[in-house]
């Protein structure tokens, strides 16, 4: 379980289970991942039932309270999109003629 105090929680993954289905959080605090957290999926907001959303974990000894947070989840998925695309870019050629040799190596083979 997690200690007392106040966590930002993100919905990992959804997961079947005998009994019914499961909500898997990963729990961080000060941006760092520090507990799992596996939670009946009926006690999470319906707002926030799904991957990559992002909550405030507020734990008290004897109760815990989860809080949707859109707007850090709109944020966050923004932020992945970003990085996506950056990614799939493909890189220009620094040098010229660069694609000409590595046609000419690949033939070679």
């Amino acid at each position: 379980m997690v200690d007392p105090g106040t966590y930002t929680a993100t919905l990992d993954r959804i997961e079947e289970a005998p009994g019914g289905e499961w909500a898997v959080f990963v729990v961080e605090r000060d941006g760092e991942a520090v507990s799992q957290l596996d939670l009946p999926v009926d006690v999470v907001p319906a707002d926030g039932r799904r991957v990559d959303a992002v909550f405030d974990l507020v734990v008290d000894d004897d109760r815990f309270e989860l809080v949707f947070r859109d707007a850090e989840t709109a944020r966050r998925a923004e932020d992945a999109q970003v990085r996506f695309d950056r990614l799939a870019q493909r890189p220009p050629d620094t040098e010229a003629g660069d694609s000409t040799s590595r046609s000419r190596q690949q033939d070679s083979y």
